[in-house]
């Protein structure tokens, strides 16, 4: 009897066909996996850095060039740049400052429409911040604005009022997906991954989209009479710190960063089930580049970091581990004492700002 094997051995099985009969041989049972997302966490175990943080000085100035290049690489093509055409809409009395809501053009089909928060204290040039909401309402959020209401509520999760109160000037826009910049979606349906299936298909990422919102963003805050362009900040908390991370080791304009509830790793992050959204990845981006490497890129311009000890979604621990590979690039990059903060507080997923003010004042 002639036996004729079909396939090869990694498919499992063997066929075996004779003048009798027809019979399936196997293997011995072996455990299976019908899930993409445990597949892709047994892929991620293997994954090792692109390129380790290096321990010598001489090395850090090439591993950062080499690290912006990864970043510019996974970016891919921005939208093209057009004219702001910035326009005031309404302004709001909130007592010690004007609310103003500003709308301007990042693409010929894309406006962005934000919060422009004023101390009426503000008499010439001073430092300005980028206010970056989470997930949730986008710009009302973050601004404390109730519907019904001009007065703004000063909860602790506000801080771009709390800011303006502070004397900064705010910028605080809704990025896309959020605020007014909401598209329907079905119920049972997210907005961000959505989002990321139409970009996808047109070749596009939506965190690029949005880090080129938040540079015209930038842009727009250099232009205002009483802003001084070398004292600009950003500050974010979750989905907002992803955008403020990203956007502090992209544009090397701004002066400093603060990073609440996100800076761990994506190495533990994405373990995490449904925790990051279609707007907080980049294609092929793990191995590639992590935190750590985006916080390298803001070296040595001022960066706090904030973490709730039992944060279940960017565990402090991995923060911790990643600080002290940091902080070899600080002292390599001769950045001043104080630079890099790490600011550990009680708490889970939620924005704490308790040390922000202290740390802005410093450094804005």
């Amino acid at each position: 009897m002639e036996t004729q094997a079909s396939g090869d051995a990694s498919d499992g099985f063997v066929s075996e066909s004779s003048d009798d009969d027809d019979r399936w041989v196997t293997p011995p049972s072996r455990e299976r996996n019908f899930s993409p997302w445990a597949s892709t966490m047994l892929e991620l175990a293997t994954f090792s850095p692109a390129e380790s943080v290096p321990t010598v000085a001489a090395s850090v100035p090439g591993w950062r060039a080499r690290t912006r290049g990864r970043l510019t690489d996974l970016f891919g093509q921005f939208p093209r740049t057009v004219s702001l055409n910035p326009e005031i809409t309404d302004t709001v009395d909130c007592g010690s400052y004007t609310r103003e809501r500003i709308v301007f053009d990042v693409e010929a089909t894309m406006s962005v429409p934000a919060y422009l928060l004023v101390p009426k204290t503000r008499r010439r040039q001073g430092p300005a911040v980028i206010a970056i909401h989470g997930h949730g309402p986008g710009k009302d959020h973050v601004a404390g604005v109730v519907a019904g209401t001009d007065v703004p509520q000063a909860t602790p999760d506000a801080y771009a009022h709390q800011l303006v109160e502070a004397g900064y000037v705010v910028l605080a826009p809704d990025m896309r997906g959020f605020g007014e910049r909401a598209d329907w979606v079905p119920d049972g349906k997210y907005f961000c991954d959505a989002n990321l299936v139409a970009a996808a298909a047109a070749g596009r990422n939506p965190l690029t989209a949005n880090i080129h919102d938040l540079v015209g963003a930038m842009n727009l805050l250099e232009e205002h009479p009483l802003v001084d362009p070398s004292r600009i900040g950003v500050v974010g908390f979750s989905y907002g710190a992803t955008l403020a991370l990203f956007l502090a080791a992209w544009d090397t304009r701004l002066r400093t960063a603060v990073v609440s509830g996100y800076f761990s790793s994506w190495h533990s992050a994405h373990r995490v089930p449904h925790n990051l959204c279609g707007s907080q990845v980049l294609f092929g981006m793990l191995g590639v580049l992590e935190h750590v490497d985006l916080a390298a890129l803001v070296a040595p311009r001022a960066l706090l970091i904030e973490s709730g000890d039992e944060d279940p979604l960017f565990p402090v621990g991995d923060a911790r581990e990643a600080l002290v590979e940091l902080e070899s690039v600080y002292h390599a990059m001769r950045a001043p004492s104080g630079a890099l903060e790490h600011h550990v507080f009680a708490g889970d997923h939620r924005f704490d700002g308790s040390t922000m003010l202290r740390f802005l004042e410093r450094w804005l």
